[in-house]
C-alpha cells in the first residue's frame, strides 16, 4: 500500500518529466512559462500536503513498558517497576480510562468495596514501601475465620494460633489504591499516569512488523512500547488483540456488597471472618472494625435485585435470617460427621457452632451488586504483550483470591522481566515471558479449580453431594496437616 510520500514522489516525477517534454517542444517564452506555472503548482500542492500530514499524523511517542488499566493490579505493578532496581530505569507508561484518583480519606465511612488480602499480597505492598501507608491509615486483621454449611453440622475453623501470620487482612481497595498511588507519584522521573486514556487498538509486533507494540487511544494519539501489559480487566482490549483462546461462563449468580453496623459490645475485637454456605450461594462477614463488617454474598439475580430493593430494616433482618435460619438437614450427613467426630476423639462440644454477631443497621447507599464469573486465557503471553489479574483469569469471590492471584502476577512478572533485563533479553521477548506464563499458571490454576469446585458442589441439595461435602469439610477440621495445606495456599 502507497504511502503518502510515494504519492508525492510519483506526482513530482510525472511533473518533471512534463516539464522536459515542453522546453523540447515548444522552446521560448510560451513554455517557460508553462514551466513556471507548472512549479508553482507543483511547491504549493506539496507544501499545502505537507501541512495536512502534520495535522492528521500525530507523533508517537516511545515508552519501554505501557500498562493498560490502572486499577489496583495495575497501578501496583507500575509501582513495582519503578522500585525494582534492575527496571528503574525503564521509561512506564499507565493508561487509566478513569479521571484522576481523588484519594482515601482515612477518616470517612468505610467504603463497600474491600480486599482480602494474603501474607504474599502483604509482603508485595512492604516491597514496594506502600504497606506503611496502608498501616498509617486503617485495615483490619483477621485472626480466626469460621465457615459451615446450612444442610449439616459440618464446620471449619482456621485461626491467627495455627499460623505465622494472621489469616488475613480485610483493606477497603481505595485505600490500596491510595497507598500504591503514593509510590507512582514518587516515581515520577520513570513512570506517567495518563488519565481519560481509554484504549482504542491495538497492534503488536507480528502485525506491524516491527519490534514494537503500538496502542491508539479513542482521542486519536499513539504509543509504542517494547511491551504492552494488559491489565485492563476481564473484557481486556490487549487480550483479545492476543488472540489467544479463553475460557469463559456466567455463574448466573450476582455478588452483593455493603457495609454493615453491629451489635457488638465497646471492648470486643470483631476479629473473626464468618461465612455460611446457603444453597443460593455463600454469605460472608468481613470485619472492618470494632463494630462494622463489610458483607460480600453471593446469591441468584433475582434475589439480588430483591435484596438491594429493600428497605434498610428489612434488608437486615434477611440477612440475620440467612446466617441463623435452619434449613432442612441430612441426617445421614449428621450420623456420618458424628461417626467422624468419634473416631478423631473429638466431641461435639468441640465443634460447636458459633454465630456471627447480629447486623443492626446498613450504611446508606453502600448497597451494590456485580456479576460473578470465571474466566481463563489459555496463555498469558504473546510477543511484546502480556496479561495480568482479571485480564489473564477471574474467579468466584468466596474464597476472597481474585485480587490475591493478580498480586501474584504482579510479584512474578516485576521477578520475570528484572531477570531477563539483566541476562541482555528484550521486554518483549516470548522465549523470557514465556517463564512468567508457566510459574502463574502452576499457582493459579490449581487455586482456580478449587474455588470453582467448592462453588459447584455448595450450590445444590442434591444428598449424595451434601454427604460427600459435608465429610470433606470435617474430615479438613479433623486433620490439621490438611487444613494447613488449604490454609497456606489462601494465605499465599
Amino acid at each position: 500500500m502507497l504511502n503518502y510520500w510515494d504519492i508525492v514522489f510519483d506526482y513530482v516525477c510525472h511533473r518533471y518529466l512534463t516539464m522536459l517534454v515542453l522546453l523540447h517542444k515548444n522552446a521560448g517564452a510560451a513554455a517557460a512559462s508553462q514551466v513556471r506555472s507548472i512549479a508553482k503548482r507543483l511547491l504549493t500542492t506539496t507544501a499545502a500536503g505537507s501541512t495536512t500530514t502534520t495535522k492528521t499524523t500525530p507523533a508517537t511517542e516511545h515508552y519501554d513498558i505501557i500498562i493498560g488499566g490502572g486499577g489496583l493490579v495495575g497501578t501496583t505493578l507500575a509501582a513495582a517497576l519503578a522500585k525494582n532496581t534492575t527496571l528503574a530505569d525503564k521509561k512506564v507508561l499507565l493508561l487509566e480510562g478513569a479521571p484522576p484518583f481523588k484519594g482515601f480519606n482515612s477518616s470517612g465511612p468505610y467504603q463497600n468495596r474491600v480486599s482480602a488480602i494474603n501474607r504474599n499480597s502483604v509482603e508485595l505492598f512492604k516491597s514496594i514501601d506502600a504497606w506503611a501507608h496502608i498501616e498509617a491509615a486503617r485495615y483490619k486483621p483477621v485472626k480466626q475465620m469460621q465457615v459451615w454449611e446450612s444442610n449439616s453440622n459440618a464446620l471449619i475453623q482456621f485461626q491467627h494460633d495455627n499460623f505465622a501470620s494472621d489469616v488475613a487482612c480485610i483493606i477497603e481497595n481505595d485505600l490500596i489504591l491510595d497507598a500504591v498511588y503514593a509510590r507512582v507519584r514518587d516515581s515520577a522521573d520513570n513512570v506517567k499516569v495518563l488519565n481519560k486514556a481509554r484504549i482504542e487498538c491495538v497492534r503488536l509486533p507480528g502485525e506491524t512488523g516491527t519490534a514494537h507494540s503500538h496502542v491508539q487511544l479513542q482521542d486519536g494519539r499513539s504509543f509504542s512500547c517494547e511491551l504492552l501489559i494488559g491489565a485492563d480487566g476481564a473484557n481486556s482490549v490487549v487480550r483479545k488483540q492476543m488472540g489467544v483462546d479463553v475460557f469463559s461462563f456466567n455463574y448466573e449468580r450476582m455478588g452483593l456488597v455493603a457495609t454493615l453496623d453491629l451489635n457488638m459490645e465497646e471492648d470486643s475485637d470483631n476479629s473473626v471472618a464468618w461465612q455460611r454456605f446457603l444453597p443460593t450461594g455463600p454469605v460472608a462477614l468481613l470485619p472492618l472494625s470494632s463494630k462494622q463488617s463489610s458483607l460480600v454474598w453471593s446469591t441468584t439475580v433475582p434475589h439480588a435485585k430483591q435484596l438491594l430493593a429493600m428497605e434498610s430494616a428489612q434488608f437486615v433482618d434477611a440477612l440475620n435470617e440467612a446466617f441463623c435460619r435452619e434449613y432442612p438437614r441430612l441426617d445421614v450427613a449428621d450420623k456420618a460427621l458424628q461417626a467422624l467426630n468419634s473416631f478423631f476423639g473429638n466431641s461435639g462440644s468441640q465443634h460447636q457452632r458459633q454465630y456471627p454477631p447480629r447486623v443492626c443497621g446498613v450504611q446508606d447507599g453502600s448497597r451494590a451488586t456485580f456479576p460473578l464469573g470465571f474466566l481463563h486465557a489459555s496463555s498469558y503471553v504473546c510477543n511484546g504483550a502480556a496479561l495480568v489479574g482479571d485480564a489473564a483469569h477471574r474467579v468466584h469471590p468466596l474464597a476472597g483470591q481474585g485480587v490475591n492471584l493478580g498480586f501474584s502476577d504482579v510479584r512474578i512478572l516485576v521477578e520475570t522481566l528484572a531477570t531477563g533485563a539483566y541476562a541482555g533479553f528484550k521486554l518483549g521477548d516470548t522465549q523470557h515471558l514465556i517463564k512468567y506464563e508457566r510459574k502463574c499458571l502452576a499457582k493459579n490454576v490449581p487455586i482456580m479449580v478449587g474455588v470453582h469446585g467448592l462453588h459447584t458442589i455448595y450450590s445444590t441439595e442434591f444428598s449424595p453431594v451434601v454427604l460427600l461435602r459435608s465429610l470433606g469439610l470435617q474430615l479438613t477440621q479433623n486433620l490439621p496437616p490438611i487444613k494447613n495445606i488449604f490454609m497456606k495456599s489462601a494465605m499465599g
